[in-house]
């Protein structure tokens, strides 16, 4: 499974590789309390989104995470962040994760695209048997937009961690697995594509 930084295009977004010269345009797009409301961590500054950044790259050294800056390839704008988690070579496993976008690139197809680009890397290119999602299980909104992906709830953690405000954390899990994948995949390209269900 390679985990070297990549970049991935496609008609709406671009997600490139997550560097520090990304944090002021992150900071403009991501301070905001409502992003962060069920994060495990908060991120309120600028001090705040550099240690944000950090911790992600010093994650990727260390071979279990690839995170992205989540560019609008119309405007050339930052607008968020995500990443590849838990990658597990030996067991062909990894987890998408730590994503969010500004509030106003929300419901815009955005996110929808760029879960669609790293689905097809994680099956096609690093030949994965499973991608994990898991979200706080309070998160209507993010449990909701994870089974229209075409994920399948697996079950929940509980007591699972604690999160910045040190209110105790429910954690549901959700996954696609490589024979799914076919059929998830021409279900989001008729989404991506102008077909009838609304994206997130």
């Amino acid at each position: 499974m390679g985990i070297d930084p990549i970049t991935l295009e496609g008609r709406r977004v671009r997600l490139e590789p997550l560097s520090l010269s990304h944090h002021a345009a992150l900071c403009v797009a991501g301070l905001d309390f409502e992003l962060w409301r069920w994060s495990p961590r908060n991120v309120r500054t600028p001090k705040d989104m550099r240690a944000y950044i950090e911790q992600a790259l010093a994650d990727q050294a260390r071979g279990t995470s690839l995170p992205f800056a989540t560019i609008d390839r119309l405007s050339g704008k930052v607008i968020g962040s995500t990443r590849f988690l838990n990658m597990d070579a030996s067991n062909l496993r990894v987890e998408i994760g730590g994503t969010w976008l500004g509030k106003m690139w929300q419901r815009t197809g955005a996110n929808t695209e760029a879960k669609y680009l790293m689905l097809c890397h994680a099956f096609e290119a690093l030949g994965c048997l499973r991608v994990e999602f898991k979200t706080d299980s309070l998160n209507r909104q993010s449990r909701e937009a994870i089974l229209r992906l075409g994920a399948k709830e697996e079950g929940t953690l509980r007591n699972h961690m604690l999160t910045w405000s040190g209110r105790i954390r429910h954690t549901v899990y959700y996954s696609i697995i490589d024979s799914e994948w076919p059929e998830v995949k021409a279900r989001l390209e008729q989404r991506l594509n102008g077909g009838s269900q609304k994206v997130q």
